[in-house]
């Protein structure tokens, strides 16, 4: 199974061109790692899917492993499937590995009809309840920013009441859920009724659920995108924040005119100010995953190894921002 956790907008949507690696990000990709790890608490999380790397549970975790990562993303029906000796196993190597798992993705269809929300959420209790006996406590999904029939009103209600039985499952098995908004214009204005596309907005959605443990996937692609600021990430706490992403964004391009499918590593263009978005986290004292998710088509064409290698180095480069 691939290691993934919401490639689903790939579904949604399909972009025909990505930016391209330059040699000059290539050699900047070959930095020392990170000197910034006793001043940060955030783990850098390897997440196979977001990078276009297939690979079971076994294969992530070596990759972690292998090219210093700290945590790794869960793969439920896996850990679904091991006998009590072997998960237990499996934590002591992770132990020994130093990984930790990160933030699963949250599996239920809640898009589109009712009935096939009902079939997804009837299967969530089996499929958190695996995740809750290897000890993962966090779990996300993102929020589409834009419909073609529903207005937004309609669209908020019919979030909230899904998202809280959600909720509520997930927390009766310790999940913390993590609700990503999408920030880029040409998306979110690409139907006819816009939806949740910014911070402010997604922590009224996530009030409006009312469930402990709600809180925000991050990322600095859309914070970018949605014009946001250091202020706007001052306004929340650790607790608010479950996962974060770390993307680029491909230079050229005004704000509004950036497209959600075509990114790139962290550091690679410099364009989004990860130096502020990161340290401001920090001062925060996030303490959780930190992972890439680029949608970068050079990247994806790499054999495994390689593109796990150039995920690694950009990361380390960019926790190396931390002061």
């Amino acid at each position: 199974m691939v290691c993934i956790m919401n490639l689903n907008r790939r579904a949604f949507l399909q972009s025909s061109t990505a930016a391209l690696f330059t040699g000059t990000l290539l050699k900047s990709l070959t930095a020392s790692p990170s000197k910034a790890s006793a001043q940060r608490s955030m783990k850098l999380d390897l997440s196979c899917g977001r990078i276009g790397v297939k690979a079971d549970q076994r294969q992530a975790i070596d990759y972690a492993h292998q090219y210093g990562f700290e945590a790794v993303v869960p793969d439920a029906g896996y850990l679904g499937k091991l006998s009590d000796s072997q998960r237990n196993e499996l934590k002591a190597e992770m132990k020994e590995k130093n990984l930790v798992f990160s933030a699963a993705g949250m599996p239920v269809d809640f898009r589109k009809t009712d009935e096939i929300f009902k079939q997804g959420l009837a299967r969530l209790p089996q499929n958190s309840a695996a995740l809750q006996r290897a000890g993962v406590t966090r779990t996300g999904t993102w929020l589409m920013p834009t419909h073609a029939e529903l207005t937004y009103n309609q669209n908020f209600k019919q979030h909230t009441r899904r998202l809280k039985q959600i909720s509520q499952v997930l927390a009766d098995h310790g999940l913390r859920f993590g609700l990503e908004y999408v920030g880029p214009k040409t998306l979110w204005s690409s139907k006819m009724f816009p939806f949740i596309h910014s911070l402010p907005e997604a922590r009224e959605l996530i009030a409006a659920i009312d469930v402990q443990g709600v809180g925000l996937i991050l990322d600095s692609w859309h914070w970018y995108t949605a014009h946001e600021s250091r202020d706007d990430l001052l306004k929340l706490t650790n607790a608010d924040i479950v996962a974060l992403d770390l993307n680029d964004a491909p230079a050229g391009l005004e704000i509004d005119q950036q497209l959600d499918q075509q990114r790139e590593l962290p550091m690679a263009t410099g364009v989004i100010d990860l130096a502020t978005f990161l340290n401001t986290l920090n001062q925060l004292k996030y303490d959780g995953p930190v992972r890439a998710e680029p949608f970068n088509a050079a990247l994806r064409k790499m054999p495994a190894d390689q593109a796990v290698a150039a995920t690694a180095a950009a990361m380390k480069k960019a926790v190396a921002l931390i002061q």
